[in-house]
């Protein structure tokens, strides 16, 4: 899905502008830090991720922490992709980028590309911590101090992400969370992860 016209580019900015002015922020935590931000993302962008993602959708993996590589896992059943640099300039995606960088308080370069997610019924992500207990992904960007998870899809039943109660930390080993099972229908989202620096 690309835009071709100019009109298309200014009409998209301006959308995100209006968008930012509808976000509805909702702390549900502060120990560890989880923020709800109702509105984030409208219809239109919620349909343009998933049309980005779907003919691309492979089983998606989790991190080795001996080599750093993604590896294909039981802890994880979902398909997913992540989004190109060349991707990541179309208009649509930066209007999406620099909402996230505002609300965040990250500057967009410290970024990691955007994945996108889709869930069938059964599929799950087990509990599990978004930072690296790896060597080898703090090199690029430093560790993961920030994740946008945003929801593509509500016809479904399940598929909640969770976390504990718990303390604060500094890599806050309470920040564990999971997706629950999906039940009926299908669960996209959408994840960013921010870095202590420029990943680019």
């Amino acid at each position: 899905m690309k835009f071709h016209h100019l009109e298309d580019c200014r009409e998209i900015r301006m959308m995100a502008i209006f968008n930012c002015l509808k976000v509805k922020p909702e702390v549900i935590s502060w120990s560890p830090r989880i923020i709800v931000l109702h509105n984030f993302l409208s219809m239109e962008e919620c349909d343009y991720l998933r049309a980005l993602a779907l003919p691309r959708l492979h089983i998606s993996t989790v991190v080795d922490t001996k080599t750093g590589k993604g590896i294909k896992s039981g802890v994880r059943t979902s398909s997913g992709m992540f989004l190109s640099p060349e991707e990541k300039k179309y208009p649509m995606i930066q209007a999406i980028e620099k909402r996230i960088s505002v609300y965040s308080q990250v500057p967009v370069e410290n970024g990691e590309l955007i994945q996108v997610l889709r869930y069938e019924k059964s599929q799950y992500y087990k509990p599990h911590h978004d930072y690296f207990s790896d060597t080898f992904n703090v090199k690029r960007g430093g560790q993961r101090i920030a994740t946008i998870l945003m929801y593509l899809s509500d016809n479904v039943e399940g598929g909640e992400t969770y976390f504990p109660m718990g303390l604060d930390g500094e890599s806050d080993p309470n920040s564990i969370h999971g997706g629950c099972e999906v039940l009926a229908g299908e669960k996209w989202s959408a994840t960013k992860w921010m870095r202590q620096r420029t990943t680019y």
